[in-house]
């Protein structure tokens, strides 16, 4: 009788316990340092830091999913915005998805993520052989209106709308077999025309120096996007801490005038595979709002300074320290981990009144074969 009556008490709790758990809130999605959502601080100046993908399809042209399943990836990649970019010209699912307004994929996307914080830009992408290639036009008022036999008149047409134009995948083998992208005259002529705003120096799982360069000589600006086809998880394993490649948008707010206005002015840093891709002063904004070093004093018994490095952003930043300081408990490389931070103790005398420290952002790229350099002063 008494073990009938103390599994009698195992099972009521086992059932309390379960429905404490089924009430509390859920919070691996709801927490936004849960290892997925990208989260950044504001700058130093007080704009706003938004991880955007501006390339993504569903089965309304040669995506594998639904357009609401784009809007719930995207929520729970804690992206400010996403562009609902189908080709114009290439739609293998016809058969099965009649859709001869190219705008349907948008209404769909934006009905899904009304009351949301999520932005949904509508876009299409001008599907073309080199030259042009693949180009993408957001912020389109009507995708219908782009469907031209001339793609520079679609491109045109676009700007009229007041889009967004940038060059997707310059160096996409399909197009350019040996993988280097190149300009050619057609987009010379757009870019002096103000036409062509932006290139993709990493889609997807490939990144291109060359489109890089191109970006930096020709004034355009830097752009990561996913070109998500299949999902976000299988394709960038975001089970084992994979991140969608996306543009990093240093705005004034999240609205889409804002947004827009910053890719205009060359605003962006591309966040592709761990790595902060862009020009110095935008990739200096990003790195110096997330790391922080806060200046702990002596190590017991020694002259030695305890700092701790702080990270408020989702980029896990790899750091090389550089002279006159020494690390005395770490190497002179080391991580400083997303959400998170790491400890130093430092050699050399010095005061703690006066720490600064120069490192290498080992992780980012300012140009091709050059990484960013800068010094974090202490802070008490």
């Amino acid at each position: 009788m008494p073990l009938r009556s103390n599994l009698m008490r195992l099972a009521i709790k086992f059932v309390l316990a379960a429905l404490f758990l089924a009430a509390a809130p859920a919070s691996a999605h709801d927490d936004e340092h849960d290892g997925r959502r990208m989260v950044f601080p504001r700058t130093a100046s007080g704009q706003l830091i938004l991880p955007v993908d501006l390339h993504t399809h569903s089965v309304f042209s040669d995506g594998s999913v639904w357009p609401n399943i784009r809007v719930q990836e995207a929520e729970r990649d804690g992206l400010a915005a996403m562009a609902v970019t189908e080709h114009l010209e290439y739609q293998p699912h016809a058969a099965d998805i009649p859709h001869r307004d190219r705008n349907r994929s948008h209404a769909i996307a934006t009905e899904a993520a009304a009351g949301k914080q999520l932005l949904v830009i509508n876009g299409a992408e001008i599907t073309r052989s080199i030259p042009p290639g693949h180009v993408n036009a957001v912020f389109v008022t009507d995708a219908n209106a782009l469907r031209t036999r001339d793609a520079e008149a679609a491109i045109r047409i676009a700007n009229t709308q007041g889009a967004f134009v940038f060059w997707n995948h310059p160096y996409w083998t399909a197009q350019t077999p040996d993988g280097v992208a190149r300009l050619l005259p057609l987009h010379e002529r757009l870019i002096a025309a103000d036409q062509l705003h932006g290139v993709e120096v990493a889609n997807g799982a490939d990144y291109s120096e060359a489109a890089l360069q191109i970006a930096l000589d020709k004034n355009l600006a830097i752009i990561g996007t996913s070109d998500i086809h299949e999902l976000v998880d299988w394709d960038y394993d975001v089970a084992n801490g994979g991140h969608r490649t996306v543009t990093l948008v240093i705005a004034r707010d999240g609205s889409a005038g804002a947004i827009r206005d910053a890719l205009r002015a060359r605003q962006t840093v591309a966040w592709y595979k761990g790595l902060v891709i862009g020009r110095p002063e935008q990739v200096t904004e990003v790195v110096r709002a997330a790391l922080t070093m806060k200046v702990n004093g002596l190590v017991e018994n020694s002259r030695l300074v305890r700092v701790t490095i702080q990270n408020a952003s989702s980029v896990a930043f790899t750091l090389k320290a550089a002279a006159p300081h020494m690390i005395y408990n770490s190497g002179d490389l080391f991580t400083v981990p997303a959400h998170g931070q790491i400890e130093l103790h430092l050699s050399g005398g010095v005061e703690p009144g006066t720490v600064a420290l120069a490192v290498e952002i080992v992780n980012s790229v300012i140009a091709p074969d050059r990484t960013l350099s800068l010094t974090l002063p202490g802070v008490p």
